[in-house]
C-alpha cells in the first residue's frame, strides 16, 4: 500500500509541475516542451473530464481553471482514506 501512497504523492507533484509550467510558454521542440508534453500526457486523462464538468471561474475578462485544484483535493482525500 505504501507504493500506491507514494505514487499518489508523485502524481500531486506532477499536477503542480503542470500548473507552474503552464504559466510559461515553451516551444514544442525544446527540452521544456518535452517536459510539458510528458506532464500533459500524464495529467490530461484526469483533468480533461474534470475540466468539462467544472466550468472556469470567471474573473474579469479571463477564466480560472479550477480542475487542477479539484484533482489535488480529490487525490489528497484518497490519500487520507487509504494511506492513513
Amino acid at each position: 500500500m505504501s507504493l500506491f501512497c507514494a505514487l499518489l504523492q508523485v502524481y500531486i507533484f506532477v499536477v503542480f509541475a503542470r500548473i507552474v509550467l503552464s504559466w510559461f510558454p515553451a516551444s514544442s521542440e525544446g527540452a521544456m516542451g518535452g517536459v510539458q508534453s510528458v506532464l500533459y500526457s500524464v495529467t490530461e486523462p484526469v483533468l480533461g473530464p474534470l475540466r468539462r464538468a467544472i466550468p472556469p471561474l470567471r474573473a474579469g475578462g479571463m477564466g480560472i481553471d479550477l480542475s487542477p485544484l479539484v484533482l489535488v483535493i480529490g487525490v489528497q482525500i484518497i490519500q487520507r482514506i487509504l494511506c492513513a
